[in-house]
């Protein structure tokens, strides 16, 4: 039995005229009426009496009718839901960030998402970068990360979400705790708190490589796994942190934010996803993603 038999006999149980259900059907009469009686003796039950001048539901046919309807009702939400889930409107999405991305990042994107497409369910999970990196097309269909060194990975696909400026966390009585904006060059003397290399070796290298770029090598006196703990070291005056823009929402008492004037001070936050193997829910998040967090004109 096909759904296409299904739907002839609703049409033929709802007229009770077998000239205008052809025609609902944009099908000629002969036709119809010839998969009506396949579908009888498919079932193996009269389910229309007719006559010359007229057509009934028998008994049988009555309780067929409710029954149709109901199983093409629900072929008809199953290729909904296929289409749905085709476009990115409906389904699952596993996504996964780093903790700094839930301080300003994340939080207007998710309102956007759930607002655009309210039948995706997310399942979010903090992850560190290099952690996000091994799971990325398997367990997380996308990542949002921190300072990633994949440029060069043909299996992983960045894109830009946001990239950040860097500031230096003085302690309010620094030295240079006042200025506007500080060189790096110009903390070369002081003790750094710095992110642990063992937990976020990107991130950790990242900050050396641009302390060599500025001409020294930072003297390191802490390690701390995330932003809030490294900005607590820094109000106890064990050091500086060089931090990007949303730490400064961590209004830490005791701790300024002041910009880095140099060239490349930045850390970029982009996602990442497998390469050629995007699920529809992760372009529809890449795709709301690029509306929210859009550059100004």
């Amino acid at each position: 039995m096909e759904l296409r038999h299904l739907r002839y006999f609703v049409a033929v149980a709802e007229e009770l005229h077998f000239r205008r259900a052809a025609e609902r059907l944009h099908m000629s009469r002969p036709p119809l009426t010839q998969q009506i009686q396949d579908l009888e003796r498919e079932v193996g039950v009269t389910l229309l009496d007719r006559t010359s001048r007229s057509v009934e539901l028998t008994d049988g046919g009555r309780a067929f009718l409710a029954y149709a309807r109901r199983s093409l009702a629900e072929a008809d939400r199953a290729i909904e839901a296929a289409q749905r889930t085709a476009r990115g409107e409906l389904g699952w999405l596993t996504l996964a960030f780093v903790n700094s991305a839930a301080y300003e990042i994340l939080p207007p994107l998710l309102r956007a998402f759930h607002a655009q497409y309210p039948d995706v369910r997310l399942d979010l999970r903090e992850l560190p970068t290099e952690n996000q990196l091994g799971l990325i097309g398997g367990e997380l269909d996308l990542g949002v990360v921190r300072d990633p060194r994949v440029e060069q990975d043909d299996e992983l696909t960045l894109t830009p979400l946001v990239d950040e400026p860097l500031f230096a966390a003085l302690p309010d009585d620094h030295r240079l705790a006042a200025r506007r904006s500080v060189d790096l060059a110009e903390l070369a003397a002081d003790p750094f708190v710095m992110v642990s290399r063992a937990g976020t070796p990107s991130v950790h290298d990242a900050t050396i490589a641009l302390c060599l770029q500025a001409g020294f090598s930072p003297r390191t006196v802490e390690e701390a796994l995330q932003y809030p703990t490294m900005l607590g070291l820094v109000a106890a005056r064990y050091g500086i942190a060089i931090v990007p823009a949303c730490a400064r929402l961590l209004r830490i008492a005791g701790v300024v934010y002041v910009p880095l004037a140099d060239a490349g001070a930045t850390s970029i936050l982009p996602f990442v996803t497998p390469t050629g193997q995007q699920t529809a829910a992760a372009i529809s998040f890449l795709r709301c993603a690029a509306q929210v967090h859009a550059p100004p004109l």
